[in-house]
């Protein structure tokens, strides 16, 4: 039996609820995965919620995880029983022990890197590629405001920005949080309880602003990252952890570049996706991050709690084992 977890309704946590299905056998052009460990991402709290809807209620969320191939349907070619692969991207469905998913989305993990080293961040590492290397196409000199530095996007952001030459500056929730960010290179540490990060960021920056902005947060938060952003720098809004955006007046515009990418609209790309997961894999090549903190699949309730609740640091995983020991 496959052990999947479901969304019975739109709401809260509680309404991720697990059970078990015979999962037939792979289509045509299908692969079959055991999912060793499966990514959990703000975008299925947003799929959870129904700012993003999904088309069918009951409904299995979740858009990434690595596993091993088990078994494939007619007309696969390139994949066999025992490849290493990850995958990242629509239809969701991610969260269950097994699945059956087409070849065309996976892409196998290179012998010189582990499972675990990609297993929940390979979804962000490919959303800093988009947003570093194609939005903002950072350089060597330019400054880098990133919101939730310490978080599981925002950390892998401060480093591959130090490894483009950015000087980064990061708002941070506490100290301990600071220090994760910091590890990874952050150049400047807003705590934003204590300090308005805008006056900050134009006190370091000697009232020009940053290059570049990458705002997560959403809400009123966002039009203070653009009078953050120097004439003719760019803000990228990528999540609205705060609240809804509000309506832009088009005066906070006026000198200035905002953009809303998706990361799961460029994946859906063939040609991209492969692009962004092999420049994901070179950083990893390069510089190590914090293993992500995991959580039983049968507790995808407590890390969604635990992710909205801001409890947590750097990236998260549901691991389908047995035998895992909760967090």
């Amino acid at each position: 039996m496959t052990r999947i977890i479901e969304l019975s309704q739109i709401g809260g946590p509680e309404c991720l609820q697990e059970r078990a299905i015979n999962l037939p056998a792979p289509a045509v052009g299908e692969v079959r995965i055991d999912q060793n460990r499966i990514g959990v991402n703000f975008v299925d709290i947003y799929h959870r919620v129904g700012l993003y809807p999904l088309q069918e209620k009951p409904a299995i969320i979740g858009v990434e995880a690595v596993g091993t191939v088990t078994g494939t349907g007619p007309d696969v070619t390139g994949f066999a029983i025992g490849n290493k692969v990850a995958y990242a991207g629509f239809p969701a469905g991610s969260y269950a022990s097994e699945r059956n998913i087409s070849a065309s989305q996976l892409i196998k993990i290179p012998d010189d890197l582990q499972p675990d080293q990609i297993a929940g961040c390979f979804l962000r590492g490919m959303t800093a590629y988009l947003l570093l290397e194609q939005i903002g196409r950072v350089s060597p000199g330019q400054t880098v405001l990133i919101h939730a530095a310490a978080g599981g996007l925002g950390q892998i952001l401060v480093r591959w920005a130090k490894h483009l030459g950015a000087t980064t500056i990061g708002t941070i929730g506490s100290s301990d949080k600071a220090l994760a960010a910091r590890a990874q290179g952050l150049d400047h540490a807003i705590l934003y309880r204590e300090q308005d990060f805008e006056t900050a960021i134009m006190d370091l920056t000697s009232g020009r602003g940053v290059d570049y902005a990458i705002d997560g947060i959403g809400g009123d938060n966002l039009t203070k990252s653009l009078n953050a952003t120097r004439p003719f720098g760019i803000t990228a809004t990528i999540g609205q952890v705060a609240g809804d955006i509000p309506p832009l007046d088009l005066r906070h515009l006026t000198n200035r570049f905002l953009a809303r990418p998706s990361i799961l609209t460029y994946v859906a790309d063939t040609e991209n996706y492969h692009r962004a997961a092999h420049a994901w894999f070179n950083i990893l090549r390069q510089y190590e991050f914090p293993a992500a903190t995991e959580y039983p699949l049968s507790e995808a309730t407590r890390a969604h709690a635990d992710l909205e609740a801001g409890r947590t640091s750097g990236a998260i995983t549901l691991v389908t084992q047995a035998d895992c020991t909760p967090n």
